[in-house]
């Protein structure tokens, strides 16, 4: 078994063969006046980080000094070493040998990138129920939109429809990996495959995918992935946009400014520039060594661990909580198809009552920290359409507002019983403590949680 859960009175483990978590320890204080270990719940926003990559990072410190240019041999090793990690992230999406990998600050850098680089004319193709960062960027093309499907099958029908309709010129299809509402893994081979036969090209955005699934972009006949370290263990400051060279190379640079130039002269008071080529291009400023450093061990680290004891470990916990909840009245699991493939695990739902009342998500979210030292997400995830849509389906009270509640490595079955326990006692009776401050998102009333010491 992955997961051992002991005694009564004890706590379940993650799996020695996992890798480890900073803060895997970490206890957080009640408004009871309690301590208790903190259960994240909410990977899916940010995962916390590698002790192998704070060990890696601590290592690369002492010798950071500028990337590309500096003759001192801590920036030759910082350049070498940002160099490095390139390759590193290149095997990780299992892109071919000679893709561009381009350093961004996460995903949605990296989708916004692509959004520029984008020829003349280009139509974009993209799903409804993406997250803003695939479904924002390309807001000055043509876009079109291919609504919420009802399932893989469907929606490998209506983006072949859409592209067998559409006017001549350049395409591009988004594709996102996995559902960062849901779950769900989405058909990125198949629908790859059909917009390659109509002359379109593909990004996907594996921003949820990356940390949890082993990824073949040569394989799956994907042009470029853009992936965020902060999903992936790996949370300084670093994302990736990995892929084909040619729209890239064509392009302006992302940004203007040192390091995206091979020569600047001045003619009649105007700067003449001559850009750089690959990757440097788009790369301009101080490049981020530690956060490149920092995603290339991640990348390793996750590799080397071996993917069926992260996706079993995952996936044994995701049907547990799913279990639990379903056993839980007026709870409601919200899924965009009916589909029984398993998933990542990330899990959405709404609660319609808590105690005599109509549940205010955001309350439950409260409570769920304040009263248990359970970190979740409400909200819409920032993935609005697909979130209204899932709750207008599923009758709940809110219309733009439920649950998520998200696993990753550092997650138990401990965590998980702790949080049904509590939604369990929340719809039953209601918060133990007082409330306030609504408009502005519940809080304890009186709190008398004190911050960190390092904040005072």
């Amino acid at each position: 078994m992955l997961i051992e859960t002991h005694s009564a009175g004890g706590l379940d483990r993650v799996p020695d063969r996992l890798p480890g978590v900073v803060g895997a320890d970490l206890t957080v204080p009640l408004v009871t006046g309690r301590r208790v270990p903190y259960a994240n719940l909410d990977y899916a926003a940010s995962t916390p980080c590698l002790t192998e990559v704070h060990r890696a990072v601590d290592r690369l410190l002492p010798w950071y000094s500028s990337v590309h240019r500096g003759a001192g041999f801590p920036s030759q090793t910082s350049t070498r070493t940002y160099e490095r990690a390139r390759d590193a992230v290149r095997r990780f999406v299992g892109a071919a040998p000679d893709a561009t990998v381009l350093f961004t600050r996460n995903t949605t850098d990296a989708l916004n990138l692509v959004g520029r680089a984008l020829p003349e004319g280009t139509t974009v193709f993209r799903f409804a129920t993406d997250h803003h960062a695939a479904l924002l960027p390309w807001r000055g093309s043509r876009v079109c939109g291919l609504g919420v499907p009802a399932g893989p099958a469907d929606a490998v029908r209506l983006l072949a429809k859409a592209l067998g309709d559409a006017p001549q010129g350049p395409k591009l299809v988004v594709i996102s990996g996995a559902s960062n509402v849901t779950g769900e893994l989405w058909p990125v081979a198949e629908l790859a495959e059909v917009a390659a036969g109509h002359g379109a090209r593909t990004v996907l955005d594996a921003a949820q995918l990356a940390a949890h699934r082993p990824m073949d972009i040569a394989g799956w006949g994907v042009d470029w992935v853009a992936l965020s370290g902060h999903k992936m263990y790996a949370p300084f400051g670093s994302g990736a946009l990995v892929g084909a060279a040619d729209w890239l190379a064509d392009a302006a640079p992302y940004l203007a400014g040192g390091g995206a130039t091979a020569r600047v002269t001045e003619v009649a008071d105007q700067a003449s520039v001559t850009w750089a080529g690959l990757p440097h291009r788009h790369e301009a400023g101080s490049p981020n060594v530690v956060g490149a450093h920092a995603m290339a061990v991640a990348c390793d680290t996750l590799t080397t661990a071996g993917w069926d004891a992260i996706t079993g470990h995952e996936q044994a916990l995701a049907a547990r909580l799913r279990e639990g909840l379903a056993r839980i009245p007026g709870i409601r699991i919200l899924r965009l198809w009916d589909d029984e493939r398993p998933g990542l695990g990330v899990v959405s739902f709404s609660v319609a009552r808590i105690g005599h009342d109509t549940a205010d998500q955001r309350l439950v979210a409260s409570a769920l920290s304040a009263e248990h030292g359970i970190g979740i997400r409400d909200g819409a995830f920032c993935a609005h359409p697909a979130v209204r849509a899932l709750l207008a389906e599923a009758g709940g009270h809110d219309p733009d507002r439920a649950l998520r509640a998200s696993i990753g490595l550092g997650s138990t079955a401990e965590h998980i019983d702790r949080l049904l326990a509590a939604l369990q006692d929340l719809v039953r009776h209601g918060p133990r403590w007082t409330y306030g401050h609504p408009s502005d998102g519940w809080a304890p009333v009186p709190d008398p949680r004190t911050l960190p010491e390092f904040l005072h």
